[in-house]
């Protein structure tokens, strides 16, 4: 239902200047913040296949999984997405070193990922962590920066161990993220995906485009 309601909205408001990409959004299996429980790839695959498959019926353009937090999990929704015939993009989250909640380096992610799947991903994202955790990790040079096209950072500045145990929705800096967002978008000149995650709103997403907008211009 929810898919069809978007293909309606689609078809009143896309232009050729403004394509809209329907997305079937999935999650782990577990706790987005902990890799405590892994999956084999093939227990992913199948895991998540039923899911894909649904996806694959409607009108969706892709599969997108967020929050990933091991290459196994990934690889397996990857897999499972290529049986459908579904393009897929995968979005690692990261922690404050700007590692995995696995332990792994996020280039060595995307790398592990890619070489277990003959390069299906349509591309790469970072999710539910804060430009500060990560942007370090973004001056490191290599291939794998070029898979990466898409962003949906928090707003907070906490831990996800601080997130897990907060009372309170930090919504952080709207002004301040989206200048990071601009900084973001100079160390990956592929960038295509923006938006937000933990304690972001209409407000966030708002000065990102503007922000962006103008640094283009």
């Amino acid at each position: 239902a929810a898919v069809a309601q978007l293909a309606e909205l689609r078809e009143q408001l896309e232009t050729p200047a403004t394509p809209i990409v329907i997305s079937g959004n999935l999650g782990p299996r577990g706790d987005g913040y902990v890799a405590d429980r892994k999956m084999s790839i093939a227990e992913a695959q199948a895991y998540h296949a039923p899911q894909i498959e649904t996806f694959a019926d409607t009108a969706a353009d892709l599969v997108s999984v967020f929050t990933m937090t091991y290459t196994e999990e990934a690889i397996g929704i990857a897999r499972a997405a290529e049986a459908a015939g579904m393009p897929v993009a995968v979005s690692f989250t990261l922690e404050t070193d700007g590692r995995l909640p696995s332990g792994m380096p996020l280039a060595d992610a995307i790398d592990a990922a890619d070489a277990a799947t003959g390069a299906y991903p349509a591309y790469y994202m970072i999710n539910c962590a804060h430009p500060t955790h990560f942007a370090h990790v973004l001056e490191g040079a290599g291939p794998w920066r070029e898979r990466l096209r898409g962003i949906r950072a928090n707003a907070s500045k906490r831990s996800h161990a601080e997130l897990d145990e907060a009372t309170d929705l930090d919504d952080g800096n709207p002004v301040e993220l989206a200048t990071e967002y601009r900084a973001l978008r100079e160390l990956l000149p592929k960038l295509a995906v923006v938006g937000g995650c933990c304690g972001t709103d209409h407000r966030h997403v708002g000065a990102m485009c503007a922000g962006l907008v103008a640094a283009a211009a």
